[in-house]
């Protein structure tokens, strides 16, 4: 548990480091760049953030995959919505390759 803890410390650390030196921030906002962020306007403590992020790495492959299950399940049940999700993907991607 403390080499964890450890580790998530030192991947934000890693990650308000990135965050204060890059250009544009707005091309690396994602949650826990929200988090660091609200940390440092004092709205959360680091241990806040450690937790936050600790356990996003935990949970958060048990709930995507059931969650991406039961959207896939859904999606191949409504074969209109899946035919609007292909012709969105293509306005936004165009020729693009899709990565993941």
């Amino acid at each position: 548990s403390k080499d964890l803890k450890g580790a998530m410390e030192i991947l934000i650390e890693q990650k308000r480091e990135k965050l204060s030196t890059v250009e544009k921030l707005d091309e690396h906002m994602d949650f826990a760049s929200q988090l660091i962020f609200a940390q440092n306007r004092g709205d959360l403590t680091a241990e806040n953030v450690n937790q936050c992020v600790l356990e996003m790495m935990i949970a958060a492959p048990d709930t995507l995959s059931v969650t991406l299950f039961f959207m896939l399940i859904l999606i191949a049940e409504h074969p209109t919505v899946e035919e609007e999700m292909m012709r969105e993907i293509e306005t936004v991607m165009g020729k693009q390759e899709l990565q993941s």
